[in-house]
């Protein structure tokens, strides 16, 4: 079954929401899709013993005259149409105009151990959590950095869960000026204050990170390194997270250019938000990490340029460049210790689909050979986990995207209209 919009909208996070609520104010019939069973996206994922904070609420309920099609993955690009699987089958979406919100994923380093049941991603453990795994008087490690720490700590302490501490890579000192910065957008300041409170008496240590996990069946005991030496602490559980990659594989099949000027790619836009492919649009994190306040004031300028409305989308820019600023300001402050980069050594597992090590790569020169030699990165996450870790580590840049965008059922893959050729992704 085919159907047809004026303006598309994949990924149903802030970003998304904002676009199509937008869009569809502005007459447009308006599509948004989702692989969720429920729009929100990461940061306001439906939580199992929580109401919606007001805010999901308020985004949600504007929906009205949004056609929302969740538990719609994409698949791939056919020709200014999106082939999507659902639980039901196979569909067509077409439209005039797309825009990109699909968000952004978190960064995991190896390190040994990082394999063993119990360790989790920081973002991972918390989405868990909201979904109803158990952790109540579980004994819980958080480790990484940036403020996706203390949001995760909080979530998991609502749940029951106990913090026995959460450990920061980022030195006192950057932190403590990052705070400083904080007065300059009081909603953030207060964000913070808020998150601190929840997690009062939880001790916050700062330059110090998870270096190695001990356990048999599952995790025990993490030794942290901090400024004072190398300590070891019991858990039941350990989340580790690194901050966030823009997902941009979406973006790569539809030919649009991207910004290199990091470690990991993002979606290059001009200031109205228009890619390099023709009628297609991108907002929030897939553009850079920015944060709650840039993905929702990107997603309404994507709505208004996506149904024309230029002026209306150039009003937002002020707005949008001084989120954008804090942005910047959290990749500055929150920069990645390098001996974090050192942890994993030639027998620990970097591929977890594939239980590839890391040694196993020693003797290939790009991505493509490791892959075809190794199979490292043809498992189930797409080589979004194992890819992204080795680009962090400096192996082997993150610079392809094959179809399918997410495992799909043989019927859908044996339905595609097209299917690019082996050519189009030389040197994934």
């Amino acid at each position: 079954m085919n159907k047809r919009y004026d303006v598309l909208v994949a990924g149903a996070g802030p970003a998304g929401l904002a676009a199509a609520r937008t869009a569809a104010a502005n007459g447009a019939r308006v599509g948004l899709i989702d692989a969720q069973p429920q729009p929100g996206g990461q940061v306001w994922r439906h939580d199992v013993r929580a109401a919606p904070h007001r805010a999901e609420r308020k985004a949600i309920a504007s929906l009205r005259h949004v056609d929302v099609l969740t538990q719609h993955s994409i698949v791939t690009v056919e020709s200014s149409s999106l082939r999507v699987e659902t639980p039901d089958g196979t569909q067509l979406l077409s439209y005039g105009s797309l825009i990109i919100a699909t968000g952004a994923r978190e960064l995991l380093l190896p390190f040994p151990g990082w394999t063993l049941p119990g360790v989790t991603g920081a973002g991972g453990l918390q989405a868990l959590t909201k979904q109803g795994w158990p952790v109540a008087g579980k004994r819980v490690i958080v480790a990484g950095s940036g403020p996706l720490l203390l949001a995760s700590a909080a979530t998991l302490r609502k749940h029951g869960a106990k913090i026995v501490g959460i450990y920061e890579q980022a030195s006192a000192d950057a932190v403590r000026a990052f705070a400083m910065q904080l007065r300059h957008w009081p909603a953030r300041t207060a964000q913070a204050a808020a998150l601190r409170l929840r997690l009062a008496g939880v001790p916050y240590h700062f330059g110090s990170f998870a270096c190695e996990a001990h356990g048999e069946e599952h995790v025990r005991a993490v030794d942290i390194e901090t400024p004072h030496g190398r300590q070891s602490i019991d858990c039941d559980l350990l989340a580790v997270g690194y901050g966030l990659v823009p997902n941009t594989e979406l973006a790569q099949q539809l030919g649009c250019s991207l910004d290199y000027r990091g470690v990991h790619p993002f979606v290059h836009v001009d200031p109205l938000l228009r890619t390099s492919a023709s009628a297609v649009y991108a907002a929030g994190e897939s553009c850079g990490v920015g944060g709650l306040a840039v993905a929702q004031i990107e997603g309404a300028m994507a709505g208004h340029m996506a149904t024309g409305q230029t002026s209306a989308a150039q009003a937002l820019l002020p707005r949008r460049d001084c989120e954008r600023r804090f942005g910047d300001l959290l990749a500055r402050h929150f920069a990645l210790d390098p001996r974090l980069r050192t942890l994993a050594d030639a027998s620990t597992t970097v591929c977890r689909c594939e239980d590839v090590t890391l040694g196993a790569l020693d003797d290939f020169a790009d991505a493509r050979a490791a892959k075809l030699a190794t199979r490292c990165g043809m498992g189930a996450c797409q080589g979004r986990i194992c890819g992204t870790a080795l680009a962090e580590l400096g192996r082997f840049p993150r610079n392809g995207a094959r179809p399918p965008l997410f495992p799909a059922r043989l019927a859908t893959l044996a339905g595609l209209a097209s299917f690019p050729s082996d050519d189009a992704y030389r040197g994934s």
